[in-house]
């Protein structure tokens, strides 16, 4: 009965919304006014986004945010820093300004406050520049949505291919993509979670040891295992070397999804892994997890998720459609993890708090 009801009542409320007459009442009335303007707002970002992360990958592809941090500079100035003609420097100025990337003093422009915390990220920097790829595979979205992957992007990621060992030249683009954005993340699940409350963590699918790198700066005692395709822990292990940590770190080379991992961890962690895959391959890895896992040994898995409160649009609307141009994975809500860790034996899990969720969530299982 209560989902009848609210089909009648959707249903009641799109007529009403569609209404151009209702539009424009609600429009004019000083106490719907508010309402319909913020609707309003989020309509046209909603149909212009693209040029706003183009306009962004302009300010920093032509290296505009970063001369601005060095000066404030006219625009002439700025033409010849960036090399583009005065009247498109002018206009790449005044898209920036409105949305927040620069700001104008007078006759000169300086670099904004939003401007200056993405200078400050470098990993979304790189984030950016491999949207080009991303946005090549989207522009016929109803062709990537028939045709799942096989675009430019799942060329890229060489893990989605789930097979052999790859080699140096195939993992280093996804491994240095990867090291460069994880920071912001790991600052986020070092500030969550207390890891120094552990002996040893293997950190699967960790890349080039980056996310290591962080929880070793907190947790000074913890000794760590870093499991990836061999490739990828030998690179690994050339930066985990230089940042004085080879001591601490051993480096496994495998397939996570089709051969055992090693034991003797009271923690594991997945770090932006489970939503690159699949579910039955996520349910394997969370099964060999288990298995290596000690009793009392806990798992976390560290990464964006669906339908978190706020943040629902980066679930779904980013990462389910980065994920399925990939070839692989899709975001799953906490419920939805919670379920497969029990599928796959933990007797218990929940949510650790982030302090920004949009960037990354916190789930921990224990063994």
């Amino acid at each position: 009965m209560a989902g009848q009801w609210r089909e009648k009542w959707i249903g009641w409320r799109n007529r009403l919304l569609a209404d151009p007459a209702f539009q424009r009442t609600a429009a004019r009335l000083w106490f719907t006014r508010p309402v319909a303007r913020r609707r309003a707002r989020a309509l046209f970002d909603l149909v212009a986004g693209f040029t706003y992360s183009q306009t962004l990958a302009a300010a920093l592809e032509s290296g505009l945010l970063a001369r601005l941090a060095e000066r404030p500079l006219t625009t002439a100035d700025a033409a010849a820093a960036i090399d583009v003609p005065e009247e498109g420097t002018d206009r790449l100025l005044r898209a920036a300004r409105a949305l927040g990337l620069v700001e104008r003093l007078g006759e000169r422009w300086a670099l904004g406050a939003d401007g200056a915390a993405l200078l400050g990220n470098p990993g979304i920097a790189e984030m950016v520049a491999h949207h080009a790829l991303l946005y090549a595979d989207l522009a016929d979205p109803l062709s990537q949505l028939r045709a799942r992957g096989g675009g430019r992007l799942s060329g890229y990621w060489r893990y989605a291919e789930h097979a052999g060992d790859g080699d140096g030249d195939q993992v280093a683009p996804y491994s240095r993509l990867m090291a460069a954005s994880q920071a912001l993340i790991a600052d986020h699940v070092t500030h969550a979670y207390r890891f120094a409350q552990h002996q040893r963590m293997m950190d699967v699918g960790g890349g080039e040891g980056r996310f290591i790198r962080a929880v070793a700066s907190v947790a000074p005692r913890l000794h760590f295992t870093l499991f990836d395709l061999p490739a990828v822990g030998a690179r690994a292990a050339d930066a985990l070397g230089a940042a004085g940590l080879g001591d601490r770190v051993a480096i496994t080379g495998g397939n996570f999804l089709t051969e055992s991992l090693p034991q003797g961890h009271d923690l594991v962690t997945l770090i932006r892994v489970l939503h690159d895959h699949d579910d039955d391959p996520a349910r394997q890895l969370l099964r060999n997890i288990h298995a290596a896992l000690p009793p009392g040994g806990r798992l976390l898995i560290a990464e964006p998720m669906a339908e978190t409160p706020g943040s629902e649009p980066a679930g779904d609307a980013y990462f389910g459609l980065y994920l399925w141009a990939m070839g692989s994975g899709r975001p799953r809500s906490s419920a939805e993890i919670g379920a497969m860790l029990a599928e796959a034996g933990f007797r218990r899990s929940r949510r650790v708090r982030t302090s920004i969720p949009l960037t990354v969530s916190v789930m921990l299982a224990e063994r």
